[in-house]
């Protein structure tokens, strides 16, 4: 099947779904057996079955197994947000004395997370690009992960999964990767060599904006040498669903960052048209990212442009699609946020992948914590607005733009 028929035919729901043509929503807190033994099976882990919501969910066991199979996984694990399943990851892996490669081309809160993990002797090192050659030169023998965007957000730079997944594995060390803004309809990094693959579902899969969640895929061929990584010794039984096993049975299960059935309900809805929407988006945003490039007075950054250092590997990693996000340079904050407030149909909101346009302007918002260096470092200036491209009319967008630019 081809990605838009996968959506909708090439998924399993757990639970009895009477005919049902999507999963039914249990929004419920706990489950009730048939007797004591049973849920004492249950909540060992010795029968297939729920317990309690915080541990499982059909309804969010549905919602992780449409994940999976998107992403070609062997399995999922949703999570609150998307900040939570990048905290979960990183955890599950990582302890005191560890050290992660990280791209500095960063959302600004997964920032903010890696200075917060230095607390629990974690040490993040900031690398400029992610590559083949930045990783094997700055890989060593604490270095036990490394993690990056495909696409930043809002760099808008692209990792080359192919290369970089190479250097990881001549390393020995699990490649990470935030997947959020090329979602599985451009790309399946699992293909390209990525060891697991994190989405902030909240965006593109959802579509809708209106529910918070993230969800983690293992493609489960990492190798966990128990010698590097002793904390899997007692998941290396569970062979290549060590990693999910893991997290499920620890660290997940214990902090309770378990996603609502409710919100995984409306993720489920919102997937079906996953592909529709981000074919739109994608086209809308290279129209648009065409249309400023064609003015004199703004500065455009998108990666399917070729003018842009990343066209060649956008062409052929991304299939041609450099997402739905779109960068500019306004001149200064005031002109910034001037062209803000004269759009009418861009709402200025702090999200991406809904079906409408957003702007924000990052520097004072979701870089208000970050360094000017690490503001730099992830493409955002004082006059940087960033445009995340709903399923409007291109036609309506373009001249909304430009009446607001031509406030100017």
């Amino acid at each position: 099947m081809k990605f838009n028929t996968s959506l909708l035919h090439n998924a399993k729901f757990n639970g009895e779904d009477r005919g049902a043509t999507l999963p039914p929503l249990y929004q419920v807190s706990a489950f009730a057996c048939e007797s004591a033994e049973q849920l004492e099976k249950v909540f060992n882990n010795k029968a297939a079955g729920f317990s309690y919501t915080r541990v499982g969910n059909p309804t969010v066991s549905a919602f992780e197994n449409r994940i999976a199979a998107l992403e070609g996984g062997i399995g999922a694990v949703a999570c609150s947000s998307g900040m939570a399943a990048i905290t979960a990851v990183l955890l599950n892996i990582l302890r005191s004395g560890d050290e992660v490669l990280v791209s500095t081309g960063l959302f600004g809160g997964t920032i903010d997370l890696f200075n917060d993990l230095k607390a629990f002797g974690i040490t993040a090192h900031f690398l400029e690009a992610i590559t083949y050659e930045n990783v094997t030169a700055a890989a060593n023998e604490n270095t036990k992960a490394v993690f990056t965007e495909l696409i930043g957000n809002p760099k808008l730079d692209v990792v080359d999964l192919d290369s970089v997944s190479k250097a990881c594995k001549e390393k020995g060390i699990p490649l990470i990767v935030d997947s959020t803004t090329a979602t599985p309809y451009i790309i399946n990094p699992l293909k390209h060599g990525a060891d697991i693959v994190v989405h902030s579902s909240s965006k593109y899969i959802n579509g809708g904006g209106n529910s918070i969640s993230g969800v983690i895929v293992d493609g489960g061929k990492f190798k966990w040498d128990i010698k590097r990584y002793p904390s899997f010794e007692p998941y290396a039984k569970f062979g290549p669903f060590a990693f999910v096993s893991k997290l499920r049975n620890g660290l997940w299960r214990n902090t309770g960052g378990c996603l609502s059935p409710f919100n995984a309900f409306m993720n489920i809805v919102g997937l079906e048209t996953l592909g529709l929407r981000m074919e739109r988006c994608c086209g809308n945003a290279l129209k648009l990212a065409e249309f400023f490039e064609s003015l004199d007075n703004i500065e455009v950054n998108y990666p399917a442009l070729p003018s842009s250092p990343y066209y060649e590997l956008t062409q052929s990693e991304l299939s041609g699609k450099g997402g739905a996000i779109v960068t500019i340079r306004a001149g200064s904050k005031e002109k910034a946020f001037k062209l803000m407030d004269s759009i009418e149909f861009a709402s200025v909101a702090t999200n991406i992948g809904d079906v409408r346009t957003l702007v924000i302007h990052p520097a004072s918002t979701i870089y208000t914590h970050n360094t000017e260096q690490q503001r730099i470092s992830a493409g955002v200036y004082d006059d940087t607005i960033r445009i995340s491209v709903g399923i409007e009319d291109i036609d309506d967008l373009i001249e909304d733009f430009r009446q607001a630019i031509e406030s100017l």
